[in-house]
Formats: structure tokens, C-alpha cells, sequence
């Protein structure tokens, strides 16, 4: 099992869990690949909006892959990302302020937001319980 982080603003991610699916790196196929049935993605949004620039900087939703499928969908004639079925937890908006320093994957804790620009990456279980606990009643 393998744990996710997905950089999507929180608009965009909406829409996600109201269809129960995500989409990566502007729906590049990918980074969906790297994922398997049974792991965890936490979505982290830097901003409310795609287009917008009103700062979030908050994990704002959770869930685990569904199965193994990769699928394309078409949103407009030129735009045909790739998706994968996510079965998403409810969940509380929830920001990294106070996580970033006992998060290990962020190394450089003064420039912790450079580890997001990559927009996909794994991270370790420890991480993941951690941010997971927080998000998550209950777990």
C-alpha cells in the first residue's frame, strides 16, 4: 500500500469527489499509473481556485483507489484527461500550517511548499497517519 499526495485546487477537487474520481498533473495519465487499488490519496489545494488566486493551503479531501482503472473523459473537444475511480471519506478541510513541522517529507521546513510544486508525489505511512488523523473523525 502506497500513499499519495495530489497538489488540485479546491474547486477542481470538488467536482472530484462529487464524481468519485481525480484527476493529476492536468489529467496526464502518468501519475494515475503510480497508483493501485487500495492506496490512499490526500488532495492538497493551494488555492480555492484553479483560476483564482485566493490562498488556501489546506488538505481538503481523502480517499482510496478504487480499483485499477485508468480511463480518459472527455470535458471539451481538446480536453481528454485521464481519471481514476477514487472512493473518497468524509472529511474536514484542514490546513498544513500547523502539521508542516512534523511532517517528515517536508526536508526544508522554511521552504516547506517546494516539495508541492511537483503536484504528485508519495509520502511515508507515518505522514499519512498524521494528516489523515486530522482530516478524518475518528480514525
Amino acid at each position: 500500500m502506497q500513499y499519495w499526495i495530489v497538489v488540485v485546487s479546491k474547486d477542481h477537487i470538488s467536482r472530484g469527489v462529487a464524481g468519485g474520481f481525480i484527476q493529476a498533473n492536468h489529467g496526464k495519465q502518468g501519475p494515475l499509473k503510480r497508483i493501485s487499488a487500495g492506496d490512499w490519496v490526500i488532495c492538497y489545494s493551494p488555492k480555492q481556485t484553479y483560476s483564482g488566486n485566493e490562498v488556501l493551503r489546506a488538505f481538503t479531501a481523502i480517499g482510496e483507489a478504487a480499483d485499477d482503472k485508468i480511463y480518459q473523459y472527455k470535458m471539451t473537444d481538446d480536453f481528454i484527461p485521464y481519471r481514476r475511480n477514487i472512493k473518497y471519506y468524509d472529511c474536514k478541510e484542514t490546513s498544513i500550517a500547523p502539521l508542516i513541522d512534523q511532517l517528515g517529507f517536508i526536508k526544508n521546513k522554511s521552504s516547506w511548499g517546494y516539495q508541492f510544486r511537483l503536484g504528485f508525489f508519495e509520502i511515508p505511512e507515518v505522514d499519512f497517519q498524521l494528516i489523515k488523523t486530522n482530516m478524518v473523525v475518528g480514525s
